[in-house]
C-alpha cells in the first residue's frame, strides 16, 4: 500500500537479489526519488515471499536468478497467496527462457539489469499503477519463441475461455497479436473505451492480474499459436 509523503502517495518496494551490490544500487536510485521508497530487502526467494509478505509493496523487483528458491517460483507463492504486488524481474537477457515462465508466474514485467536509474524508477511508477510495461511486440516474440516449451498449463484454464463472450474471445485473440485498444477498436470497428471495458471484463473473468496474464493466457490455451521464426 502506498504511502503518503507531503501530500503525495510514496510508492513501496522491495528488492530482491542475491547480490548485496545491486541491492543496495538498486535501494540508492530508489530511494532518491521523492514519490519512491524501499521498505525491504531480499537475498534469496525464500526471504522474499517473506519480506513482501510483511511490508505488503505495490512493486516487487524480483532478480531470476537466486540460492534457495528462485524469482520465478517466488513470483508464482506471492501470486498464488494474492499479493497485491506487482512483481518486475530483473534479469540480464530480454528475450530468455526464465523471463517467459517469469511473465506466466505472474510477473508483471521484466527489467534488464543495465536499465538506466530514470527508466528504473519510471518503470516501477507505471508498474505501480497497473499499466503494461512491455510493449505488446516484446511480449509476443518472447511467447513465440518459448510457448510449447514449457509444460503446459492447468486444464482449467482452457475451461476459463468458456467464460467469455464471442466478442470478448475476439479482443483477447487481438490483444494477444499484440495490437494496442486502437487498433482493436480500428478492426472490430468498436470505440477505444468499449475495448477497454472488454478488456476489463475478461481480467475479471479470467481472474487475471494484468494485459499482459491474458496475453500468456491466450498462447497457452491454443486460442493464439506461435507463429514461425521469420525466414
Amino acid at each position: 500500500m502506498s504511502e503518503p509523503d507531503g501530500g503525495r502517495a510514496r510508492i513501496r518496494v522491495v528488492v530482491a537479489d542475491d547480490q548485496e551490490l545491486i541491492r543496495a544500487g538498486l535501494r540508492m536510485v530508489l530511494d532518491a526519488r521523492p514519490d519512491l521508497t524501499v521498505v525491504g530487502e531480499a537475498a534469496d526467494g525464500v526471504d522474499a515471499v517473506a519480506v513482501a509478505t510483511r511490508t505488503r509493496p505495490d512493486v516487487v523487483l524480483m532478480d531470476v536468478r537466486m540460492p534457495r528458491q528462485d524469482g520465478i517460483a517466488a513470483t508464482r507463492e506471492l501470486v498464488a497467496a494474492g499479493s497485491p504486488a506487482r512483481v518486475v524481474m530483473l534479469t540480464t537477457f530480454d528475450v530468455d527462457e526464465h523471463v517467459y515462465a517469469a511473465l506466466r508466474a505472474g510477473a508483471s514485467a521484466f527489467l534488464l539489469k543495465d536499465t538506466r536509474p530514470a527508466d528504473l524508477a519510471e518503470a516501477v511508477r507505471v508498474v505501480a499503477r497497473g499499466d503494461a510495461l512491455l510493449a505488446p511486440t516484446v511480449t509476443r516474440r518472447l511467447l513465440d519463441r518459448f510457448a510449447g516449451r514449457l509444460p503446459g498449463p492447468a486444464p482449467t484454464a482452457d475451461r476459463a475461455l468458456a467464460a467469455l463472450t464471442a466478442r470478448e474471445v475476439e479482443v483477447l485473440t487481438l490483444t494477444a497479436r499484440a495490437l494496442s485498444n486502437a487498433e482493436i477498436a480500428a478492426r472490430l470497428h468498436l470505440s477505444t473505451a468499449t475495448v477497454k471495458t472488454h478488456v476489463s471484463a475478461i481480467l475479471t473473468k479470467l481472474g487475471l492480474r494484468d494485459r499482459i496474464q491474458a496475453v500468456v493466457l491466450a498462447y497457452d490455451t491454443g486460442l493464439v499459436r506461435p507463429e514461425p521464426p521469420a525466414g
